[in-house]
């Protein structure tokens, strides 16, 4: 087993590159005007045009319009759709694309729910966030609670190379996603934290399948 792993909030081509050398599994781009990390369509399509192969594209948005989001599509080369307000189920499904739902942390303990709602989703992801606002604050949730709900779980808030290790452990999931826990100062990502980051990835990992 591995645990996949998410460089999201990425804004320039090259810590894109930084975070394909580190082998991130995929990187976040994001379309919310109001998020330090946000990136325009311009931006983005560079972005996106230079990740190598088998590495995730992956376009985040919150309660965005469809045709907003077609906009995105229509420029730019996106292989996931990540969403994180409260779009519904229909709202995700139109646009002929894998995508990821967001669990706010105030609705952990409904996954199943969560999974059996969106049905078509191909992973659910645990973000720190109320519900209907942004990821990226750098804040954990309780880690003790069962994940087990029939889909991927991919583990965000408030990671960084301090407790990713920790937070594999208990949980085990599918992937995990960072944010603000590769940055310094805030909204930039940082190269070392970006190394640290996946090293103990990689540390977690290699001892599990060692163990």
């Amino acid at each position: 087993m591995r645990t996949r792993v998410k460089y999201c909030g990425i804004r320039n081509v090259g810590d894109a590159q930084t975070a394909v050398e580190l082998g991130v599994d995929a990187i976040g781009l994001v379309f919310y005007a109001p998020s330090v990390r946000a990136v325009d369509i311009a931006t983005a399509t560079e972005i996106a045009d230079t990740i190598a192969p088998f590495v995730t594209r992956v376009a985040l948005f919150l309660d965005a319009a469809a045709d907003d989001v077609e906009a995105v599509l229509k420029c730019v080369n996106v292989d996931v759709l990540q969403f994180h307000g409260a779009e519904t189920p229909n709202f995700c499904n139109q646009f002929d694309l894998p995508y990821i739902k967001s669990v706010a942390r105030t609705e952990h303990d409904k996954l199943q729910q969560f999974a059996e709602r969106y049905a078509e989703a191909r992973a659910l992801l645990l973000d720190s966030n109320l519900s209907g606002a942004p990821g990226g604050s750098g804040e954990v949730f309780d880690w003790n609670r069962p994940l087990a709900c029939g889909k991927p779980i991919v583990l965000a808030g408030g990671l960084n190379a301090d407790n990713v290790a920790a937070a594999i452990r208990a949980l085990q999931p599918y992937g995990v996603d960072v944010s603000s826990g590769i940055e310094s100062p805030r909204g930039t990502k940082n190269a070392a934290l970006m190394e640290n980051f996946m090293r103990e990835v990689n540390r977690v990992d290699n001892d599990a399948n060692n163990s």
